[in-house]
């Protein structure tokens, strides 16, 4: 029970590796609370997790949009008012989006990928701070990606927005660490969750591919010459949201088979 009696933010929680981690958090004693754009999904997560001996006493969700400042600012209030504090912040919603060459790439496409990626992570935190801040106590852990440590045609915007999620990373826990507070990114590989199995075949299109093609790509580019799991990156999570990752700060651990040795 590694987290027991700690309190869980985790956007983008309904699915994929924040449900991962959720599920992970409530394992380990954490109450959590869940954002995510829609509400018949919440409620049939919270349904699930209540068959699990998960209640309303332990999870929550919140429905808004994470590319809005009022929903993301809200979800962190709501956790507060809820649960009383909030110790744990999994900035986890994000995504490619538009996929384009950087020639035909628009204005509103980059625009998107900064607000689902950066702005959303920071309107996030910073709220999360008011909490932590006086709190003296508190973990913030940004999802990055693969993506934030090297690059690929057509992902321009969603490689710049992830690089910069590391570099706010590395400066708030500079800013925060004498705090009692941390501060860190996961950069997965890929990782095949139901979000990948819809949106990669329209990836994979605009990398010239089929979508099996572009999967065994990932799979190739990896030291482990497999995509990642679930379980392997809420474990990470888990060891950075507990008393034992206490001394990692501004990190950017990598979670991708190795395919950014750095």
């Amino acid at each position: 029970m590694k987290l027991e009696g700690k309190v869980a933010a985790i956007t983008g929680g309904t699915a994929g590796l924040g449900r991962g981690i959720a599920e992970t958090y409530l394992a380990e004693g954490a109450k959590v609370a869940l954002f995510a754009r829609n509400p018949e999904k919440g409620a049939a997560v919270l349904k699930e997790l209540g068959a699990n001996g998960f209640g309303a006493d332990r999870a929550i969700f919140i429905s808004g949009d994470v590319m809005k400042q009022d929903d993301v600012e809200n979800f962190i209030d709501e956790t507060v008012e809820s649960f009383g504090t909030i110790d744990i912040l999994v900035n986890n919603a994000g995504g490619a989006g538009d996929l384009q060459p950087m020639v035909e790439l628009s204005d509103e496409a980059f625009d998107e990928a900064m607000k689902w990626n950066v702005y959303s992570t920071f309107w996030a935190s910073r709220r999360a701070l008011k909490t932590m801040v006086p709190a003296k106590t508190g973990r913030i852990i940004n999802m990055s990606s693969m993506e934030g440590k090297h690059g690929k045609p057509v992902f321009t915007a969603y490689t710049a927005a992830k690089h910069a999620v590391l570099g706010m990373t590395k400066s708030l826990a500079r800013e925060v660490g004498e705090l009692g507070i941390t501060a860190n990114s996961i950069c997965p590989g890929l990782v095949v969750t139901d979000i990948i199995k819809n949106n990669g075949p329209t990836t994979a299109k605009a990398m010239g591919m089929e979508f099996d093609a572009m999967i065994d790509m990932f799979a190739q580019e990896a030291a482990i010459k497999r995509p990642n799991t679930v379980e392997e990156i809420a474990a990470v999570a888990l060891l950075l949201a507990s008393k034992e990752g206490a001394g990692i700060t501004g990190a950017s651990i990598s979670v991708d088979g190795g395919t950014a040795q750095y």
